[in-house]
C-alpha cells in the first residue's frame, strides 16, 4: 500500500488508521516519488492527498492511473459535485474527505482491497452471485430464487458497464458514453431511469439498495455484497 502526502503528521495518522491492514506500507512525500514508488513496487492500493506542492492531484491521479490499476483512494478538502466529477474522471476510485475519520478510511480501504483482490471482469464466463441474484454475462441471463429475469439490450449494456468497474464510480458522463455512445440526450435522467429498472429487477429491496450505488451529483458503481 503506497501513501502519498507531504505531510508527516496525515501520513502518521493514516499509517496507523491502516495498521494491520497491509503487509507493507510505502510513503512519498511529493507527486514525483510517489509516482516512482508506484512504478517501482506495484502496491495494491493508493492514498492520493491533493494537495501536494509538485503537482495538480488530477493530473497526478491520471499520471498514476496510467500506471496501474490499483485503487486510488482520494484525501481532498473539496466538496463540490464538479470537483468529485473531476477525480472520477481522473481515475480516482474514492475519495475521502477531510477532516476524515480512521474508522471510515479504514473500512474504505478494506471495501476496496477486496474487490479489487475479487474483481470479477464483466466479460467472465462463468455466473455469479449479486445478492439473491445470479448473473451470467456469457449467456447472458439473469436468475432471481430460480425464475428467469429478462434485460433490454441497454440494461445488458449499462450493467456490463457498472460490473466491468466493480467497485469503482462512474460517472454519468462515462456511463452514458459506455451504452449510448456518442449519442446526445441529457445522461442523468437516461441513467436514472434504467438504473431504476435493473433496481428493480435485480435488488432485494430497490429502496434501499445494495448493487447499484447511486454517489450523489456523480454517477453510480457495482458494488457485490460478500458471501454470507
Amino acid at each position: 500500500m503506497l501513501i502519498i502526502d507531504d505531510e508527516p503528521q496525515i501520513r502518521r495518522v493514516v499509517r496507523v488508521a491502516l495498521d494491520g491492514e497491509a503487509t507493507s506500507l510505502l510513503e512519498a512525500g511529493t507527486a514525483a516519488g510517489g509516482v516512482a514508488l508506484a512504478i517501482a513496487e506495484r502496491p495494491d492500493l493508493i492514498i492520493l492527498d491533493l494537495g501536494l506542492p509538485d503537482g495538480d492531484g488530477r493530473a497526478i491521479c491520471r499520471a498514476l492511473r496510467a500506471q496501474t490499476r490499483a485503487p486510488i483512494v482520494v484525501l481532498t478538502a473539496r466538496h463540490t459535485d464538479a470537483e468529485k466529477v473531476a477525480l472520477f474522471d481522473a481515475g480516482a476510485d474514492d475519495y475521502v474527505t477531510k477532516p476524515f475519520s480512521s474508522d471510515e478510511l479504514r473500512a474504505r480501504v478494506r471495501a476496496h482491497l477486496r474487490r479489487a483482490s475479487g474483481a470479477l471482469q464483466a466479460d467472465a464466463p462463468g455466473p455469479f452471485a449479486a445478492g439473491d441474484a445470479v448473473i451470467d454475462f456469457a449467456v447472458p441471463s439473469v436468475t432471481r430464487a430460480g425464475a428467469d429475469v429478462h434485460l433490454t439490450r441497454t440494461e445488458w449494456a449499462l450493467l456490463r458497464a457498472l460490473v466491468g468497474h466493480e467497485g469503482r464510480t462512474l460517472t454519468h458522463a462515462q456511463l452514458f458514453r459506455a451504452v449510448w455512445g456518442n449519442g446526445s440526450g441529457d445522461a442523468q435522467q437516461y441513467l436514472r431511469v434504467y438504473i431504476r429498472n435493473l433496481r428493480r429487477k435485480l435488488e432485494a429491496d430497490p429502496v434501499r439498495p445494495q448493487l447499484l450505488v447511486t454517489e450523489p451529483g456523480v454517477g453510480y458503481r457495482f458494488v457485490r455484497p460478500p458471501p454470507e
